[in-house]
């Protein structure tokens, strides 16, 4: 899978490259990250990028020209798909990022200043991406999670790809608790049901510890959730939230 990020500060991104399971992904061929520099795509002494919006207003606005002309540089083909990343766009989250996993090319335009000439939303993209309710200085970090999240999802990028398949988020609930070495710190213990090779008390201890975070932490998901009768079942019995440590 390939990446196309736009932004007016490469640099930025030169670190997300630098280490982890991207760099390792880079390594492997599973993927391509390509950043490019909006400015060369201008035609004027400056490298003009920006400029004042009409109506009045403070901040500047990204000029089209030199995002259209970016886009039709490095797309691909046909099934690539180009993406505004601005507060205004739909909410990234574990569907989305797999939906775009399936994707051969994603662009990523990085916007800035007080925002993006409209027509690039209008005409060019295929959707606004938002990583949340709140507005950063540029779409520079929000790529960063993008491409974070979507290559979650490609074979071969995560070691163990059943670890994808446990996390947050995938099947609709936010993740069960993790435990390791000591089992008893400063009084803190781990549950007793993690000891007992009983696999099947193990994957119900966990299913209920997830249904019962998401029930206490993101009800807004649960609501969302078909439960079958025994997931019902298992969330009936679930402790509140604050009672973690229930004998098992």
């Amino acid at each position: 899978m390939r990446f196309d990020i736009i932004t007016i500060f490469p640099e930025m991104l030169a670190g997300f490259f630098s280490g982890g399971v991207v760099k390792k992904a880079l390594e492997k061929g599973l993927l391509e990250i390509s950043v490019h520099d909006l400015r060369d795509y201008t035609h004027d002494k400056h490298k003009q990028v920006d400029d004042r919006p009409f109506g009045g207003g403070e901040g500047m606005v990204l000029k089209p020209e030199p995002i259209f002309e970016s886009v039709e540089a490095v797309r691909k083909n046909k099934r690539s798909r180009v993406y505004l990343l601005s507060p205004q766009g739909i909410r990234l989250d574990s569907a989305l990022a797999r939906k775009l996993s399936r994707v051969p090319q994603v662009i990523l335009i990085c916007g800035r200043y007080e925002g993006v000439d409209e027509r690039v939303g209008r005409h060019l993209v295929d959707g606004e991406i938002s990583i949340g309710d709140y507005v950063l200085t540029g779409g520079e970090p929000a790529a960063w999670v993008v491409m974070d999240a979507v290559s979650r999802f490609i074979p071969g990028v995560v070691g163990k790809g059943e670890s994808v398949r446990r996390d947050s988020f995938f099947d609709g609930l936010l993740d069960f608790p993790h435990y390791t070495r000591p089992r008893d710190f400063q009084g803190m213990k781990v549950p007793q049901v993690l000891f007992s090779g009983n696999h099947a008390k193990i994957s119900d201890w966990r299913r209920r510890k997830a249904l019962a975070k998401t029930r206490d932490v993101r009800p807004d998901l649960l609501a969302k959730k078909k439960l079958a009768p025994g997931g019902r079942k298992l969330l009936e019995s679930a402790p509140r939230k604050g009672k973690d440590h229930e004998p098992d």
